[in-house]
């Protein structure tokens, strides 16, 4: 089966950036919309941002501060986030959109802290 891993997380006070990845094995993730998703402490999973072929779709919260892009060459979708905040703390995943079970990768975990 397909796995997708992710990488980039880490501690960033508020304010800060972080770039996630996401990078799958093969390239069958490369012609499906993909979507970034977010854990917080103590609440279900939610997601954040979405990339289809042609566009991009993002949450209210995370309008105008995370970008989701991909690079197909090396099969791989990633998260810019910037302007970080404290809610924004959790273990972020990416997986089809919509989402499938079977494809949750181990996430990585992001902590927005001061």
């Amino acid at each position: 089966q397909a796995t997708l891993v992710e990488s980039g997380g880490g501690l960033v006070q508020p304010g800060g950036s972080l770039r996630l990845s996401c990078t799958a094995a093969t390239s069958m993730f490369n012609w499906v919309p993909m979507g970034w998703y977010q854990q917080a402490p103590g609440k279900q999973r939610e997601a954040v941002a979405f990339i289809t072929i042609n566009d991009a779709n993002y949450t209210d919260s995370a309008k105008g501060r995370f970008t989701i892009s991909r690079d197909g060459a090396k099969n791989t979708v990633y998260l810019q986030m910037n302007n970080l905040k404290p809610e924004d703390t959790g273990v972020y995943y990416c997986n089809m959109w919509p989402s499938r079970s079977g494809f949750w990768g181990q996430g990585t975990q992001v902590t927005v802290s001061s």
